[in-house]
């Protein structure tokens, strides 16, 4: 049986961690000065993958 391969879009935006898949945060990247100081500091929190994702991301990845 061949290997199962890894999505490389997956691989470059999600980060495994022991328990939890990690992911990025979106409105981050332009237009920024719009944007309130509080709201910023709200994206740059860590974020987790949703439990409803979490199976599809963790095949994707090749965790499963």
């Amino acid at each position: 049986m061949p290997k199962m391969k890894t999505v490389r879009g997956a691989a470059k935006r999600f980060k495994a961690s022991k328990n939890k898949i990690k992911r990025g945060s979106a409105f981050r990247s332009h237009i920024l000065t719009k944007k309130s100081s509080k709201k910023m500091r709200g994206l740059k929190e860590p974020k987790t993958i949703d439990k409803c994702d979490l199976k599809r991301v963790k095949l994707m990845l090749g965790k499963a």
